[in-house]
C-alpha cells in the first residue's frame, strides 16, 4: 500500500544522503517535496502540515546541519516523526496495540463499522488470533439481522477457524442476541465474546442507536471500528463520525495489501485519536497483523522490518524440524527434500516479495528483480512441482538425474528440462554454501556471515525459532536512518539456532530459482 510513497521518500532522502553538508535551504526544499509526497498519498492536509512543521523544527538545527552524516540524521528525524504520526509514542507507552482483558470473563469485544468494510471476516480473524496466540476461549456471535445470510457467514467462518459461534435463533433482536451471547459466554467458561454488529451503507441514527443499545447491554471492554483502507480519506471521516458517537477504543484497517495510497493509515491516529490495532494483509483468516507504528515507519522509509520477519519465522517454522535441518546443513547434507521444505516455508511466510520487503535496504533490489520478472512466487510453485515429480532416490541423491530422468520429470511436472537444470544448479549452489558455512562455524565465521546476510548484505537470511534475545538483537540492528547493524549482538543471539530461511539462496540471490543473473 505504501509503495509509491516509499519510492518518493526514498528518492528525496537519497539526494540528502549524497551531500557532505546540508544547509537550511536544502532541508526546507526536501521537506517541501516530502509534503507533496504525503498529499499525493492522500494524507489529510492538517496532518501533513503538522508533520512537516515537526520535522522542520527538529531538522533545522546546528546539531543536525553540522553533523558528520546530516542526511542520515534528517532521515532518522523523519522516521521518528512518522512513527509518532502513526501512533508510535502512545502505542509504545500505553499498550494501545494490544487488546484489553482487564475484566471479569467473558470480555466483550464489539465490532462496528460500515457494511462491506470486512467486519465479519475481521471478527473471525481476531477470534482465530486470540485462540491460537493468546490461548483464549472465544465465542463469536453475529448481531446482524439485516444483511441476508450474515449470521450464517460468521458460522461458516467459525467452522473454518475452529472457533465456537452462538447458535442462530430466528426472530431475535440484536440486543437479545447480544444478551444471549454474554450469558452463553458466562455459562460456557469463555474468556472472550466477539460481537459482530450490523453495518449500514452510511452512518445513520438507527445504526448508532442500535450500537449504543448493544453497548449498554454488554458493556464491551473493546469497541473496534473496522474501516476499508481502499476508501482513502472516507475511512478517516467514517472513523471520526463513529468516534464522536461511540467510545471506539481501536481501529482495524482492512485491505491494506491493496493499491490504496496509504493516506488513511497515516491520518487515522492524528485525526481520530483512535489507535490502529490490527491490519488485514490478505483474505485468509490467518492474514491479520498487529499494527506497529515504529515498524511501519521503517518499512515506509525502506529500512525494512527485521523484528517482524524474525517473529514471523518463529511462528511459521517447526522448531524441531529446523534444528534437524540445521545439523544436516552443517554437514553439507542438503538434498532436494530440504530445498522443497525451504520453498514451503517461504510461501507460508508470504512469499519472496514479502520477505524482501521486510529486509533493510532491500526495497530497491526487490523492485529491480520484480521488474526483471524474477520475483514471481509462481516460480517457486513450479520448483516444488519439479521436486514432487522426482522419485525418493532422486530427491535424496540429485546426482542420479541424467538426461532421460530429466525428460520424465519435465513431463510429470509440466515444465522443461531447462527449468530442471536451473533448479539443480540452484540446489548445488545452496548445498555448497551450507557446507562452507558448516566448516566456518567452528571458527565463528559462519554465524558472522549469517548475521551479515540478515542485514541484507548477502542473499541468505537466518531464521528458525528465535528466543527473546534474538528479537532484542534484531531491534538493535534496525537503526532508523542507518544501514549499520550490530552483527556481534545478532551473532550471539543466533548462536546454535536455525538454518537459513526458505529458499533465500547464496549471496547475490543467484541461488534462488528464478532470481539468477537477470539484467
Amino acid at each position: 500500500m505504501f509503495d509509491s510513497l516509499s519510492d518518493r521518500l526514498g528518492a528525496i532522502f537519497d539526494g540528502l544522503r549524497g551531500r557532505g553538508a546540508l544547509e537550511e535551504k536544502d532541508v526546507v526544499a526536501a521537506l517541501r517535496e516530502v509534503r507533496v509526497a504525503l498529499l499525493e498519498a492522500d494524507v489529510a492536509l492538517p496532518v501533513a502540515k503538522d508533520f512537516i512543521a515537526t520535522v522542520k523544527e527538529r531538522a533545522v538545527g546546528s546539531e543536525v546541519l553540522r553533523s558528520v552524516t546530516p542526511g542520515q540524521q534528517v532521515v532518522k528525524i523523519v522516521h521518528d516523526a512518522l512513527a509518532d504520526m502513526l501512533g508510535g509514542g502512545s502505542n509504545a507507552e500505553n499498550g494501545d496495540a494490544s487488546l484489553s482483558f482487564q475484566t471479569t470473563p467473558p470480555a466483550a469485544i464489539m465490532m462496528v463499522g460500515l457494511q462491506g468494510s470486512g467486519k465479519t471476516t475481521s471478527t473471525a480473524k481476531i477470534a482465530l488470533r486470540l485462540t491460537k496466540r493468546d490461548k483464549k476461549r472465544v465465542l463469536m456471535a453475529s448481531l446482524d439481522t439485516n444483511r441476508p445470510a450474515a449470521q450464517e457467514q460468521l458460522e461458516i467462518l467459525g467452522e473454518q477457524a475452529e472457533v465456537k459461534t452462538l447458535p442462530i435463533i430466528a426472530g431475535q433482536t440484536p440486543r437479545d442476541i447480544a444478551s444471549r451471547a454474554m450469558e452463553a459466554g458466562r455459562l460456557g467458561g469463555f474468556d472472550v465474546v466477539m460481537l459482530d454488529t450490523a453495518g449500514r451503507l452510511s452512518i445513520d441514527e438507527q445504526l448508532m442507536a442500535e450500537i449504543a443499545d448493544i453497548a449498554r447491554e454488554t458493556n464491551p471492554i473493546e469497541t473496534l471500528l473496522v474501516v476499508d483502507a481502499l476508501t482513502g480519506q472516507d475511512a478517516v471521516q467514517t472513523a471520526e463520525k463513529f468516534k464522536a458517537r461511540v467510545p471506539v477504543t481501536g481501529v482495524v484497517m482492512t485491505r491494506i495489501d491493496g493499491d490504496a495510497r496509504g493516506g488513511a493509515a497515516l491520518s487515522m491516529r492524528a485525526v481520530t485519536g483512535a489507535p490502529i490495532k490490527f491490519i488485514g494483509v490478505g483474505e485468509k483468516l490467518d492474514e491479520l497483523d498487529t499494527f506497529e507504528p515504529d515498524r511501519m515507519a521503517g518499512r515506509i522509509l525502506g529500512m525494512g522490518d527485521i523484528v517482524s520477519l524474525v517473529e514471523k519465522a518463529s511462528e511459521e517454522m517447526d522448531v524441531e524440524k529446523a534444528k534437524k535441518a540445521a545439523k544436516k546443513m552443517a554437514k553439507g547434507e542438503f538434498d532436494m527434500n530440504d530445498l522443497a521444505d525451504q520453498f514451503r516455508q517461504m510461501r507460508k511466510m508470504g512469499g519472496m516479495g514479502a520477505i524482501l520487503g521486510m529486509m533493510p535496504g532491500m526495497g530497491k533490489m526487490k523492485k529491480m528483480v520484480d521488474q526483471a520478472g524474477g520475483l514471481d512466487d509462481k516460480e517457486i510453485v513450479h520448483q516444488e512441482a519439479i521436486i514432487s515429480s522426482m522419485t525418493k532416490a532422486e530427491r535424496k541423491t540429485p546426482k542420479l538425474l541424467n538426461a532421460s530422468r530429466k525428460k520424465r520429470i519435465a513431463r510429470g511436472s509440466g515444465t522443461s528440462v531447462q527449468a530442471i537444470n536451473k533448479l539443480i544448479k540452484a540446489h548445488r549452489q545452496m548445498a555448497d554454501m551450507m557446507k562452507k558455512m558448516g566448516k566456518m562455524g567452528g571458527r565463528g565465521g559462519g554465524m558472522k556471515g549469517m548475521a551479515k546476510q540478515l542485514a541484507g548484505m548477502g542473499g541468505g537470511m537466518p531464521g528458525g525459532a528465535p528466543d527473546p534475545a534474538l528479537l532484542e538483537a534484531a531491534k538493535g540492528a534496525k537503526g532508523p536512518g542507518s544501514e549499520e547493524v550490530d552483527f556481534d549482538a545478532i551473532e550471539k543471539a543466533l548462536a546454535g539456532q536455525a538454518p537459513p530461511l526458505p529458499g533465500m539462496g547464496p549471496p547475490g540471490m543467484g541461488g534462488l530459482p528464478g532470481l539468477g543473473k537477470k539484467k
